[in-house]
């Protein structure tokens, strides 16, 4: 098989190695979809992302479908959460799974993700898919549950006015999921065209450029930071009303995020930092999807063959669209 292992900062290769067996409570998948994400940029360009460091030359790839390769369920199509907690300690027993001290991820750490042709995965994890939802489009369910999640955490209802700020393709998400819980994205900013007029076409009420905000920024409920940096944050924090919600959902470069503290006391904000998704929160994206009301096509930028990997990982490196798509069975034109 395939498989395109990061062995350092900047330094991918494409290597050919032996097949992958299931084990006890496993499947064997062909990979279909890899949607690229910020954090495998994180990798990339830093050989790590926060405190987690490469240790070995690791397989990236953590959004990601397929169809099983073994059991009773071959030939199914499977979209599978990335995150396989250990379900024994007291953090899961709590129903924080997503938590789990133990936790191991996909592309992450020791934990090989699925950019290569075929893999093992625990069965539990794999979620049959629609015919309804493509190939390309099933890499954006992971994006979709972890939108869905700090959603959740915004406590988002009917009326809710809420700020996107960073309209990557879980920015651009949470503004399909805010109109599909009948709330409204008031704001949403990100530096980059095509990003701003995707947001527009999502729903976002005002999608501008950060540096266009007014001096008195809209006011909002919510306010989702999902770009990773201090200016986005300060941002949603002018942003949100006194007593109000801001939710963390960006990774910043380098591990710190800071934020001058006199106007969240005076407002007294609630801040929450949102931690991937629950296990819930997929099957809530694929039935999401599946009813049509949220368009994960429109976020499918560039599509790629495995092979074609240089081309994909320029195109993430340099945001030129929307989501990046490897498909690992495809060839290349």
């Amino acid at each position: 098989m395939n498989a395109l292992r990061l062995h350092g900062v900047g330094d991918l290769r494409l290597h050919d190695e032996p097949g992958v067996d299931a084990g006890e409570g496993e499947i064997s998948i062909d990979v279909t979809a890899v949607g690229l994400c910020g954090s495998d940029r994180h990798w990339v360009t830093e050989g790590a992302i926060g405190d987690a460091r490469l240790e070995r030359p690791l397989v990236l790839g953590h959004e990601f479908a397929g169809v099983i390769a073994s059991g009773a369920r071959a030939g199914q199509r499977v979209v599978l959460d990335p995150a396989v907690p250990c379900d024994l300690c007291a953090v899961c027993a709590a129903g924080l799974p997503h938590l789990c001290p133990q936790i191991s991820f996909a592309g992450h750490g020791t934990r090989d993700g699925a950019l290569r042709t075929r893999m093992a995965w625990p069965e539990r994890l794999a979620h049959p898919i629609p015919d309804t939802i493509g190939d390309p489009e099933s890499a954006l369910l992971e994006p979709l549950g972890v939108a869905l999640h700090a959603l959740d955490l915004g406590h988002i209802r009917e009326g809710t006015t809420a700020g996107v700020f960073g309209c990557g393709p879980i920015g651009l998400l949470l503004v399909q999921s805010l109109v599909a819980h009948g709330a409204q994205t008031l704001v949403a900013t990100d530096p980059l065209p095509h990003r701003r007029a995707a947001a527009e076409a999502s729903g976002a009420v005002h999608a501008i450029h950060p540096d266009e905000l007014a001096a008195e920024a809209p006011s909002v409920d919510v306010a989702f930071e999902v770009a990773g940096t201090d200016e986005a944050l300060a941002d949603a924090i002018a942003a949100v009303r006194p007593g109000g919600r801001v939710v963390l959902v960006g990774i910043p470069d380098g591990d710190v995020t800071s934020f001058t503290a006199s106007p969240v006391r005076r407002k007294g904000l609630t801040l929450l930092v949102s931690r991937r998704m629950t296990p819930s929160d997929l099957p809530r994206a694929i039935d999401l999807a599946a009813k049509g009301r949220v368009d994960l096509g429109s976020l499918v930028g560039e599509r790629f063959a495995l092979s074609e990997w240089e081309e994909a990982f320029a195109a993430l490196l340099d945001r030129r669209t929307l989501k990046v798509v490897v498909e690992p069975q495809r060839q290349a034109a």
